[in-house]
């Protein structure tokens, strides 16, 4: 396992306490950095903190849909830490399966609000810290289905496109800074976030993948502790695929 030099740096990942999420904190901590997780589920956090044990972790339980209470929370963390270099926008949801004009109008909103608005919150608020300390690292989790709309979920899609061009306008805002935001669109993986969708529309998005299997969380915490390190020194506003060939462009 390659391992980045994330030492002395403080992260914040959201929805990390289960799938994407929690990989991507587990390889945080293995190079060196600190952890905050945000979750709502206290009990997933727990068992979290139990199966990674150690003094770099640590989990709070933040509603990211309130935007006072995610900007209350990011000045808490600053004052006690100091410093918040890195930002993993990850909790989101698939929202059900259904055609467009069947979409109930609570789910709709439900999914915009955790996946887009909720990464928008974050963003808002995080900036201007790394603005003031002219250091950051942002990785928003988008998906493939952003970049191609998968049929029967159009919330979904609808809100992982609007996350791809949220990370590219704010990437192009702060590229004469040494902050970096840049977004990555994996295929699905076998998380429990599959627990929200029909057998139908797990096979059809893995007939889709030429490699023929799924996402491993792994393979994307890997590409997310690049981008985060000083080593992506140049690269912000970007699309970062992990698609396993779907990708068209």
């Amino acid at each position: 396992m390659n391992k980045y030099n994330l030492t002395n740096k403080v992260a914040i990942v959201t929805g990390g306490a289960q799938g994407f999420g929690l990989a991507i904190t587990k390889r945080i901590i293995q190079s060196g950095g600190k952890v905050v997780i945000w979750d709502i589920d206290k009990e997933e956090s727990e068992k979290a903190k139990k199966e990674i044990n150690s003094e770099n972790f640590s989990y709070q339980i933040v509603d990211i849909t309130d935007f006072k209470i995610v900007k209350k929370s990011i000045d808490e963390l600053e004052k006690k830490l100091g410093q918040i270099d890195i930002f993993v926008n990850n909790a989101g949801m698939t929202g059900m399966n259904a055609k467009v004009w069947d979409y109930p109008l609570d789910e709709w909103q439900k999914v915009i609000e955790l996946n887009l608005n909720s990464t928008f919150y974050c963003c808002k608020a995080i900036v201007p810290h790394m603005i003031k300390n002219n250091y950051g690292r942002i990785v928003n989790i988008a998906s493939i289905a952003g970049k191609e709309g998968n049929p029967n979920a159009s919330a979904y899609s609808t809100s992982k496109a609007g996350v791809i061009g949220l990370t590219k306008s704010l990437g192009k805002e702060l590229a004469d800074k040494n902050i970096a935001v840049n977004c990555v669109t994996p295929a699905a993986a076998k998380t429990r976030i599959f627990d929200q969708m029909t057998d139908e529309h797990i096979n059809y998005m893995l007939s889709k993948i030429p490699r023929n299997r799924f996402a491993k969380i792994e393979e994307l915490a890997s590409l997310v502790c690049w981008l985060v390190s000083d080593e992506n020194s140049f690269s912000t506003a970007a699309v970062f695929d992990l698609s396993g060939g779907r990708a068209t462009y």
